[in-house]
């Protein structure tokens, strides 16, 4: 039998090779920081906390905590720390923008008007969707209209209703504000400017059957160029791609193109300049000067969103 002497040599062993093994392994982890200090600047605090806690967890927890962290370590060394190949997807770390973090606790309390259709409790779908109408209902034009394949016939009544009165009071002020436009020479860039904001806002959610949308668009398209005519030192990138992808949807190449273009004049430094170009020879199949004009975004400094990522890896596939 083991003496209490021995037992008490054997303790003291095993925790001073606990302590020799948790000091190397943070000195050697402060090492690996120190050769990648500038890759991780903004994360230097953090990371010189973190090891030590680990340390200090080490110190405490003889055997386990060691083993536990220097596992980990090689598992992360042997399966997850080979670089990944985005060649194909994004071009550069410092030219990627991420979206606006979601507003989760107010999105995770809505449901969308589409899944609700499905619904079968008909009390609950006619509740939601007097809900929606009682907001602003020019942003939920598309979702009233998809209402109206609603099995509960007093819902799709109510929409149909509901989607008529929008639609009526959409072709009532296009036609005032347009009368505007037309009397009064000298103002006719203000009464512009407030039509393409209020008709790109309908016409984006294709809500016409398909000759009335056209008539829109190109009347949208005619607006929009008193406007670049009066004032374009205030016609913004946004609206012109707007304007140019409503083109887009109704297949109108050249009067897209002709905006796609003054994007580009006016405002070549933002990302509508490249992705209305982008856009535009995807749906025309014009391979070469899509991938010209990707090489142009990579060269320059905008920036580039998901959306756009998006875009050029479908194509790719193509």
């Amino acid at each position: 039998m083991p003496s209490y002497g021995q037992d008490l040599r054997n303790f003291l062993i095993l925790i001073l090779i606990n302590t020799i093994v948790s000091v190397v392994y943070y000195l050697l982890s402060r090492f690996l920081f120190k050769s990648k200090e500038n890759t991780y600047s903004k994360d230097e605090e953090k990371k010189k906390h973190s090891l030590k806690i680990r340390l200090i967890v080490m110190l405490l927890i003889p055997v386990v905590a060691p083993v536990y962290f220097i596992g980990s370590w090689l598992v992360y060394k042997v399966f997850f720390s080979e670089p990944v190949d985005l060649e194909d997807v994004i071009f550069s770390k410092d030219k990627v923008k991420f979206n606006v973090r979601a507003e989760e606790e107010k999105e995770r309390n809505l449901t969308s008007l589409e899944e609700a259709v499905e619904i079968t409790q008909k009390k609950d779908l006619r509740t939601l969707m007097m809900s929606v109408v009682s907001g602003d209902i020019d942003k939920f034009l598309s979702s009233i209209n998809f209402a109206l394949t609603s099995n509960d016939s007093e819902t799709a009544h109510y929409a149909a209703s509901v989607m008529q009165d929008a639609l009526n009071d959409f072709r009532v002020k296009v036609e005032k504000q347009y009368k505007k436009i037309k009397e009064d020479e000298d103002n006719r860039a203000v009464y512009a400017e407030a039509l393409i904001e209020y008709m790109n806002a309908i016409l984006a959610q294709n809500v016409f059957i398909e000759m009335e949308q056209k008539d829109y668009v190109n009347r949208l398209d005619e607006v929009a160029d008193i406007f670049y005519e009066d004032a374009r030192d205030k016609i913004n990138e946004e609206q012109m791609e707007g304007v140019a992808l409503r083109l887009l949807e109704i297949q109108e190449y050249e009067k897209c193109e002709k905006w796609c273009d003054r994007i580009k004049l006016l405002h070549p430094s933002t990302l509508p300049a490249y992705t209305c170009r982008l856009k535009l020879l995807f749906n025309m199949g014009r391979r070469e000067e899509f991938f010209d004009t990707i090489e142009e975004l990579k060269a320059s400094s905008v920036v580039i969103d998901k959306e756009t990522l998006e875009l050029i890896r479908v194509f790719r596939k193509e």
